[in-house]
């Protein structure tokens, strides 16, 4: 068997001679070489940035910006950018936010901000004993860290509140510190970070002055990305008549019945829960991304909000009467609005500015706004239509670069396929027929 060769000291290298040794040990093609070069910034400033925001960068990976207008928020209009690679995404949030700007609009509402952090620590006295040491350390311990937080304070910021938990009932000497934090319009996680190092450190010292025969061992201090108190909820909501366009086969009212039964059935079978909340998804993490949040916390946290009850569940919910039709999502999000790279990154700069500069809890509102949009036009089209004719439609253009398809083609495909379900291979024969009819001629 041929010993493995491992690299050692790649950070160090330039970019160039990372892709030099990228060429000897994955052979890539001259192809592959041009395309990681033609994808750089052709501004070195630019690009100097983008090489930073990351490690061992050789190149960029481009995604699409694309804009959904008309997102009626709490009686603003605005246009939301929206980085996703999925087709259709974009164009179903801006179908729903066209058709509820003349319906009332989404209406949206931060119930609370509050992050989280841990101080994990093994204990191996009574909990009773713990309790009744730490209680009087309290003030001396937010003291202890007040150089760190004052600034966060001043933005209205800091420690909310500081208190011992008992981790699990199957971890007999597990504790932590869980220390629930306000960052202002600032996701946080570096201040978070820094002011949980620092109290774990001043809290083992004061606790083995408090309990000398009882030693604190720290595991590990940490924010926890799940977040259910930095919580906002959307909404929309109409009379059921609104719905009469959206099928000539049933009225609105049975419209909005039906969509109900199908919100349903994804609060109570998870297979279903976790394809609609990924619907949800889509159009939150394009706008997280865009905005340059960090979108695997907010999924993760979105996930575990999903099953706090016990089981996974939808994270929307609707309900349709005779006279109203209402349309809900509660979710856990927790966004900032400087720092990080949403200061760093000119796109998520430039996104912010198409957003008129939210505050981190209007961009909350505004981000529930973008999931609530993507699941309504999704389960729309699932009780009507069904989900591939659009979403293959807006795929189109991929399936003809894939395939190769000439100016020509293309218009002839597009005549050919209007109105019919578009499919891979549906088109792939098409061309192959098309071609082969050329070839004759």
């Amino acid at each position: 068997m041929k010993k493995p060769h491992i690299v050692k000291g790649f950070s160090k290298l330039t970019r160039l001679e990372k892709i030099k040794w990228l060429k000897v040990q994955s052979g890539l093609s001259e192809e592959a070489m041009n395309t990681l070069n033609t994808h750089l910034h052709l501004d070195q400033n630019l690009q100097d940035i983008y090489g930073d925001i990351s490690e061992n960068t050789v190149s960029n990976f481009f995604l699409p910006l694309g804009l959904a207008p008309n997102f009626l928020i709490n009686d603003d209009l605005l246009t939301l950018p929206m980085v996703i690679e999925e087709s259709s995404v974009v164009a179903a949030a801006s179908h729903a936010a066209k058709f509820w700007a003349l319906h009332g609009g989404f209406h949206s509402e931060v119930k609370n901000i509050l992050k989280v952090g841990q101080v994990h620590f093994t204990w191996k006295g009574s909990r009773g004993s713990l309790e009744a040491a730490f209680e009087p350390l309290k003030e001396g311990l937010l003291a202890s860290v007040a150089h760190l937080t004052g600034r966060m304070q001043s933005r209205g910021g800091g420690i909310e509140s500081l208190e011992i938990r008992k981790t699990s009932e199957h971890l007999p000497d597990a504790y932590q510190l869980f220390v629930n934090f306000r960052t202002a319009d600032a996701m946080g996680a570096n201040f978070i970070n820094s002011v949980l190092e620092a109290l774990a450190t001043e809290f083992k010292k004061a606790m083995e002055t408090a309990l000398p025969d009882s030693p604190v061992e720290i595991i590990m201090a940490i924010l926890s990305n799940f977040t259910p108190q930095c919580l906002v909820s959307c909404y929309l909501e109409c009379h059921p008549s609104a719905f009469d366009q959206f099928s000539s086969e049933m009225s609105g009212l049975e419209f909005g019945r039906k969509f109900s039964r199908a919100v349903d059935l994804a609060r109570h079978d998870p297979y279903r829960a976790v394809t609609h909340n990924k619907g949800i998804l889509n159009g939150i993490d394009a706008v997280v991304m865009a905005t340059g949040n960090d979108y695997r916390a907010v999924e993760a946290c979105a996930h575990a909000y999903a099953a706090s009850n016990g089981s996974y569940s939808s994270l929307s919910s609707a309900e349709c009467t005779d006279k109203r039709f209402s349309f809900s999502l509660e979710i856990p999000l927790a966004l900032g609005t400087v720092g990080g790279l949403t200061s760093t990154h000119p796109m998520a700069a430039t996104a912010m500015e198409i957003l008129a500069k939210p505050s981190s809890e209007q961009l909350m509102q505004i981000v529930a706004a973008a999931g609530l949009a993507s699941n309504f036009s999704a389960v729309r089209s699932l009780i009507t239509s069904g989900i591939q004719k659009g979403h293959m439609k807006m795929h189109l253009g991929n399936i003809l670069r894939q395939l190769s398809a000439s100016p020509g083609e293309v218009s002839l495909v597009k005549k050919e396929f209007s109105g019919r379900l578009i499919s891979h291979a549906g088109i792939e024969n098409f061309l192959l027929s098309v071609r082969n009819q050329s070839k004759k001629s």
